[in-house]
């Protein structure tokens, strides 16, 4: 712990040498600073970029919103191959905006910056970054800019792995009454198609205390709603010198006064505990809404995957869950085309699908991803036959959303109002516990309250509405 505060406060002091220089920039432009950050990929990402613009902030730049900045940062994800691709055209149009503006810097980080070959090609291809980092050491942002002021050069600054963490330091957090708390970093689980492990580093977890502390603080300044995050959260404690599961850890957060709704992301089915199942259905603020990622629902698809469980094993799982919370709602992840994938395969999916029925589900095409067992795997499916797969999975999956829709009409449902509907005047748009929206008459000013509306419409993923 003394190590943590110590860092903080350490990165506190690159901090104020900062603002220095960028109040003295200012006065130089005649105008303020500007940053953005341009965000790919995960959740864990986005909560990443907030305490990134959290660090640009209290240095004294001003977020805009558009890449014409003076600082612009690129928060990178490398899951697939083509966000890859994405980032180098993304770089090949920033050169110009820097050849117009001299003083612009750039900025990359996040997971693409933890590949040797990545960094390289920066280095060769885009000498014109300033400063390069990972995802282990987005705390040190000040301080590698201070270096970059200093040197004049580009600073690469890539940490291989790292036990840790720090986090008490600013954030600008993307809505004022809800946000996501890291719980835990890194993954063990090494699915073969996934780079996450090679680039988020082992499962290491935050001291429960300073968890708690965390939705304390957010819950006082405004926040009705935490999204609990790790890439395992049923591995939450297991590295800690007291251990502790994350049931326990949910209990905990349930304590916490004025916090109103709790979410997490993501649990895995391999060891998702009764315990857990049973805090969810013991729990008045845990919402009854589980996302359970599945992959495929072929067994030996499954094996190949490294996922360590079946088919009949979700299935089984999946029914445990609904039989203790009845009312709980189901979303998932699926890949279409995972290397040796039949129709057989492919049928057992569907039929996973039909028996579980989603509310809804991130689905993907595989994409070959370098770095990965998957990749180096035979028998990869023919794109035509993924393309004519693909739309049968979206079809049954809409049915599924639908069937589960008709249920909620007429019911009263708590729901959190989160925006202005743009499409319609004098709507705004609500987040039932099942994580689908719900839209009715409402005001700006209701943003960020609790209402209860009763559900009059389906419309297959959203809801109509009114409130009562």
């Amino acid at each position: 712990m003394e190590k943590t505060r110590t860092e903080s406060e350490k990165q506190y002091g690159y901090m104020k040498q900062m603002k220095q220089w960028v109040e003295h920039k200012a006065r130089e432009l005649g105008r303020p600073l500007t940053c953005h950050c341009t965000t790919f990929g995960c959740q864990m990402n986005e909560k990443d970029s907030e305490k990134l613009l959290g660090i640009l902030e209290t240095m004294g730049y001003h977020e805009i919103d558009s890449e014409e900045a003076d600082f612009l940062l690129f928060n990178t994800c490398t899951v697939r191959e083509n966000a890859n691709t994405k980032l180098y055209g993304h770089l090949g149009q920033v050169k110009k905006m820097k050849e117009r503006n001299p003083h612009m810097m750039i900025g990359l980080c996040g997971c693409m910056m933890q590949e040797p070959h990545v960094i390289e090609k920066i280095k060769e291809s885009y000498p014109f970054v300033d400063i390069v980092f990972g995802t282990h050491n987005i705390f040190k942002l000040a301080e590698l800019l201070k270096n970059r002021v200093d040197s004049g050069g580009m600073i690469v600054d890539i940490w291989k792995d790292t036990d840790q963490i720090v986090e008490d330091l600013p954030s600008d957090r993307k809505f004022s009454f809800k946000c996501g708390v890291n719980i835990m970093y890194g993954c063990n689980n090494f699915c073969s198609y996934c780079i996450v492990p090679y680039v988020r580093g082992r499962e290491r977890s935050r001291k429960p205390e300073d968890i708690i502390k965390e939705v304390r603080q957010v819950v006082s300044e405004g926040v009705k709603e935490v999204m609990l995050l790790g890439q395992n959260v049923n591995s939450y404690g297991k590295t800690l010198e007291e251990p502790m599961t994350f049931a326990e850890l949910l209990k905990e957060v349930e304590k916490v006064e004025g916090l109103e709704r709790i979410r997490f992301m993501t649990p895995h089915p391999k060891d998702l505990s009764d315990e857990l199942i049973e805090v969810m259905a013991e729990s008045e603020k845990i919402c009854s809404h589980m996302h359970l990622p599945m992959q495929s629902g072929s067994s030996r698809l499954l094996k190949k995957m490294n996922r360590h469980y079946t088919k009949e094993q979700y299935l089984e799982l999946a029914q445990k869950i609904k039989d203790r919370i009845p009312d709980v709602s189901f979303t998932t992840d699926i890949i279409v085309g995972f290397p040796g994938e039949t129709e057989e395969d492919f049928e057992d999916t569907l039929d996973v699908v039909r028996k579980v029925g989603f509310d809804s589900a991130f689905t993907y095409v595989y994409s070959r991803r370098t770095g990965t067992p998957a990749a180096a795997m035979e028998d990869q499916v023919p794109p035509e036959v993924v393309k004519e797969r693909f739309p049968r999975l979206l079809a049954l999956l809409k049915e599924t959303a639908a069937e589960n829709c008709k249920k909620k009409l007429g019911a009263v449902e708590r729901v959190l109002i989160e925006e202005v509907n743009t499409h319609e005047e004098g709507m705004v748009t609500g987040r039932l516990e099942n994580n689908l929206l719900v839209h009715f008459k409402g005001s700006e000013d209701q943003i960020g309250t609790m209402a209860d509306v009763k559900i009059t419409e389906e419309k297959g993923f959203y809801y109509m509405g009114e409130q009562v």
